[in-house]
Formats: structure tokens, C-alpha cells, sequence
């Protein structure tokens, strides 16, 4: 089983909206085949917390724009997990993400190659 084409799509949505706000090291993780509640973890690194904020929030906003509701919201000094069920955006600084290491608790899951371009005037 793979991640269904729905949540894909709404992982492209979270990803292209964390990478306005120039968010680094994007990464999709399919835990379809895994026994936990979600379908495809998207991990993402901003540089400081008002950064993990702005990102979070556009995540927030273009996925309610896609008619996509969060579950929950849940936060730190420098992160912010976001539920939206069967994807769940995890949103961390660099020191956070290398502490943690979420990419390689769950390296025996395929990562989803997500394709997203960014729109080079929105950073002009």
C-alpha cells in the first residue's frame, strides 16, 4: 500500500506553502505500510522560531484554503506539529531536527519525491 493520491496532494499543498516561507531539508515520509495513524509524515527545518511560526501559519492557511482543517496544532519553543490526520507536517529548527531525527527514526519508510517549484517573484 502506498499513501493515497488525496494525501499526496495535500502534502504538495503543505510543501510548496512551507517553501514560500523558505523552509529547508522538505522531506515526505510514506508511513502507509506502517502500523501508526497517519499516512505520510512532511518534515520541514526554519532557520529560528519566528520562522517555524511563519511557516506553520502559511501551511495553516493554504491547506484551509484547499478546504483542509487541522486536527490539532501543537507547539514548542521551536516546533509546531500540525494534524491533519492522515498527514502530519512536523515543522522544526535545525538544532530540533537533528536532536530529534524524525528522517532517520523512520528511514525504512520510502520518502515520497514530492516534485514542488517554488515561485521565484514571491521571493523577489
Amino acid at each position: 500500500m502506498v499513501a493515497s493520491k488525496e494525501v499526496i496532494a495535500s502534502t504538495k499543498i503543505a510543501g510548496l506553502a512551507a517553501l514560500d516561507k523558505l523552509a529547508t531539508e522538505v522531506i515526505a515520509i510514506d508511513l502507509s505500510e506502517q502500523l501508526v495513524l497517519s499516512e505520510v509524515f512532511l518534515i520541514v527545518t526554519g532557520a529560528n522560531s519566528p520562522q517555524v511560526g511563519a511557516i506553520a501559519d502559511e501551511v495553516e492557511r493554504k491547506m484551509t484554503e484547499a478546504g483542509q482543517k487541522p486536527l490539532r496544532r501543537e507547539n514548542g519553543p521551536e516546533w509546531i506539529l500540525i494534524d491533519y490526520s492522515d498527514l502530519v507536517v512536523h515543522i522544526q529548527s535545525a538544532e530540533l531536527r537533528r536532536y530529534y531525527m524524525l528522517d532517520r527514526l523512520w528511514n525504512d519508510c520510502p520518502v515520497i519525491k514530492l516534485d514542488l517549484e517554488v515561485d521565484e517573484k514571491s521571493h523577489a
